[in-house]
């Protein structure tokens, strides 16, 4: 590498260096895959020289790779650096432009000029050394890092989606050596799982208890219904934040392959939609029956989909075990509620009905003939 003698470095190294890498003016860990970026950045040229290094390969069958994002962040879009081994035993290295979350990397042309890609193997690590040149000023980038396996005919494999993978992308800037990774997203990840919990996963599932136990008391009157009403209306709009956060999550994160996870969320969004529709009752008790039925045919397919993509949700986020285990909890204790009153409507309807029909009997009998 030729260092650039004109360039200002405004950055200290953030990592140690070793005798390999010391005409490298900046460098940093990164913060998952045993990755290292060493870099030299010449304002003046707008030319950055890298070193990108990751350790712990101890299986030469493995592929790495390096990226800038200059339209998004994550995958799609990406400008990447590639280098693996192949079976005759070369190390290769290359260029490879990412335009969807299906591409191979395969060999092709970027969308600025690059210089002198090459690739070394030593020390069960990999370490890509290129040139890049930008064609306008440009010093904070999106970045993506990655690795996985290669196949029998030398063509790279899809990488796994472990925390560490899924984690590997942020943003660098050139000049102070400033880094931010996902931990950028967690807050709006945050939101967008916490929105969705409170909204889909607890209030609709209350909702329904509501309006199951509580309407067969007759001094409740309406009452259940405007708690039962009020209780899915405060679940759907929350619940529709955190969707709506989910949507704005996908379009920043390119490379966001959860569609299992986001079909889901579509489907509870035009279940919950149309659920609004039957607010308004029918007055004709002919049609009643029917708006009773597909109203709680809704209901109920809404209410298994909310909980099923909660527990999407959480490992896929990954918050940690306590935090699946307190929503278990949660609906554990919605379940147990829901025993005792299971027990009181029956006993009450079947009271009720034991007096009506005394009640019956005795307006028959000769007495009050």
């Amino acid at each position: 590498m030729v260092f650039f003698s004109t360039a200002i470095f405004l950055c200290k190294a953030q990592c140690s260096s070793t005798s390999e890498f010391s005409n490298f003016a900046s460098c940093t860990n990164l913060a998952v895959l045993n990755s290292t970026l060493y870099w030299n950045y010449n304002i003046s040229s707008n030319k950055v020289e890298i070193a990108f290094r990751q350790s712990g390969i101890y299986n030469y069958s493995t592929w790495i790779a390096w990226a800038i994002n200059p339209t998004s962040i994550g995958m799609i879009g990406a400008q990447a650096f590639v280098a693996h081994p192949r079976s005759d035993g070369r190390l290769i290295a290359y260029t490879s432009s990412i335009t969807s979350r299906e591409t191979i990397l395969e060999q092709g042309k970027l969308s600025f000029p690059v210089y002198g890609v090459s690739a070394i193997y030593a020390n069960n690590s990999i370490t890509i050394f290129a040139t890049l040149m930008f064609s306008s000023r440009t010093s904070v980038v999106n970045h993506v890092w990655q690795r996985g396996p290669i196949s029998m005919d030398n063509v790279p494999g899809f990488h796994s989606h472990s925390k560490d993978n899924l984690q590997s992308y942020g943003t660098l800037n050139f000049l102070s050596g400033e880094t931010r990774g996902e931990e950028r997203f967690m807050v709006m990840k945050k939101i967008h799982g916490g929105l969705n919990v409170i909204g889909w996963g607890i209030m609709l599932p209350l909702g329904v208890v509501i309006a199951r136990y509580i309407k067969v008391f007759k001094t409740t009157d309406s009452a259940w219904f405007h708690i039962h009403v009020i209780c899915q209306s405060l679940g759907y709009i929350v619940g529709i934040m955190g969707w709506t956060t989910g949507l704005n999550l996908g379009v920043q994160l390119s490379g966001f392959n959860q569609k299992a996870h986001g079909y889901i969320g579509i489907c509870l969004f035009s279940l919950a939609t149309a659920q609004t529709l039957f607010f308004f009752r029918p007055k004709e008790l002919k049609y009643r029956k029917y708006w009773n039925i597909i109203h709680i045919c809704i209901g109920y397919g809404t209410i298994i989909l909310s909980i099923s993509n909660v527990f999407i949700g959480i490992n896929i986020l990954k918050p940690g075990k306590k935090w699946k285990e307190a929503y278990i909890s949660i609906l554990a204790l919605l379940g147990a509620v829901s025993v005792l009153p299971e027990i009181g409507t029956a006993c009450y309807s079947y009271f009720s009905r034991k007096t009506k029909n005394l009640e019956t009997t005795d307006g028959a009998s000769p007495f009050n003939s």
